[in-house]
């Protein structure tokens, strides 16, 4: 087993965490759509890096789904959702962590479906 590879299915595995947190409090009407959301963002982020980790890409420590989805597809790595709906979690890794207001940018289905997708599209590319 490589490191990439090692890093890879961590990455998976911490995503799996944060999809668990999602899911736990997306039905809650006591918990923000920007709290919600924020594990959700997470676990996307955590699939696109397990990616970059198991083909051994190297990429820049951020946040940015859409630049971390650019990367994979720099490399020939077609990635299961465009960059506009991934730009949508983008604010809720920091902005919204930090800002009181909840921005209906996308709704808890939508979010619920590009996590699935892209958790899905992960466990493919990394076995």
């Amino acid at each position: 087993m490589t490191p990439g590879h090692e890093e890879a299915l961590r990455a998976l595995w911490l995503a799996d965490r944060d999809i668990v947190a999602f899911r736990a409090l997306k039905n809650s009407p006591e918990v923000s759509l920007a709290s919600t959301c924020f594990f959700a963002q997470q676990a996307v982020e955590k699939c696109l890096k397990a990616v970059l980790f198991e083909r051994g890409i190297a990429f820049a420590p951020v946040h940015d789904l859409v630049r971390l989805a650019l990367t994979l597809q720099e490399h020939d790595v077609a990635v299961s959702c465009p960059a506009d709906e991934l730009r949508k979690l983008n604010p809720f890794a920091v902005t919204f962590r930090y800002d009181d207001t909840d921005i209906p940018l996308v709704s808890g289905t939508e979010v619920e479906k590009m996590v699935d997708i892209m958790r899905r599209w992960a466990g493919e590319l990394v076995k």
